[in-house]
């Protein structure tokens, strides 16, 4: 099948989805700060789980259709990956899940803390938890490793171009940089494909080259 994914999507457009055989990957953009949303299905088993509930309930409502979402992950604490959550919960019941650092600044309880290491299975799908810290102290990117090649959803903590925004504190970009590389760069090969919270998707390998220059410059 050729493959007509390319994750640019805009506010108030089409989603775009990728079928990688046992997990079809949907991406939406939803709000004033052009969130992007994550659909994951499990082919067998008609499971779903949603990656930030960012924006836009019923826009996201619609997206899922009569599918039944049975977890909604959140990558970290900032408003924007959370404005839907309590909409998203309310209307589906679907537990949430976030690292614990960040779980307290949530709008509904967590139900499912994540440890960096832990493993989530959407239906027959397996993905598993890597703990970021830099731009919040509970970011987290879930790795699924699918038959194509391995699929990482970043949160903010990786986009094209750079690491996420640590805010001017040089420790944290220090924390941040030293998680992406040996964490992601480090583990993942370059055919990885990244997805971001905001904006276009990269594959890791066109960024790699760049990291020593990511690392002088500071942000």
């Amino acid at each position: 099948m050729t493959e007509t994914y390319s994750g640019n999507v805009k506010v108030g457009g089409a989603s775009d989805s990728r079928d990688t055989g046992p997990l079809v990957i949907t991406k939406v953009a939803v709000g004033p700060m052009d969130n992007n949303a994550y659909f994951l299905r499990c082919t067998a088993t008609g499971a779903v789980l949603l990656i930030d509930a960012a924006n836009e309930p019923d826009r996201l409502l619609r997206e899922l259709g009569d599918d039944r979402l049975g977890r909604i992950v959140t990558t970290h604490q900032h408003l924007d990956h959370w404005q839907a959550l309590p909409e998203m919960f309310a209307a589906t019941g679907a537990p949430v899940a976030a690292h614990p650092a960040d779980a307290g600044e949530l709008p509904v309880e967590v139900a499912e803390p994540l440890e960096d290491g832990d493993s989530l299975k959407v239906g027959d799908a397996e993905l598993a938890v890597i703990h970021l810290v830099g731009h919040t102290p509970g970011s987290i990117a879930l790795l699924y490793l699918g038959p194509d090649r391995p699929h990482l959803f970043t949160g903010d903590s990786l986009f094209p171009g750079g690491v996420g925004n640590t805010f001017g504190s040089k420790e944290n970009f220090e924390t941040l940089i030293d998680d992406v590389e040996h964490k992601v760069f480090d583990k993942l090969p370059d055919e990885t494909w990244i997805y971001p919270g905001h904006g276009s998707d990269t594959p890791l390998g066109a960024e790699r080259p760049a990291l020593p220059e990511w690392r002088a410059r500071g942000w």
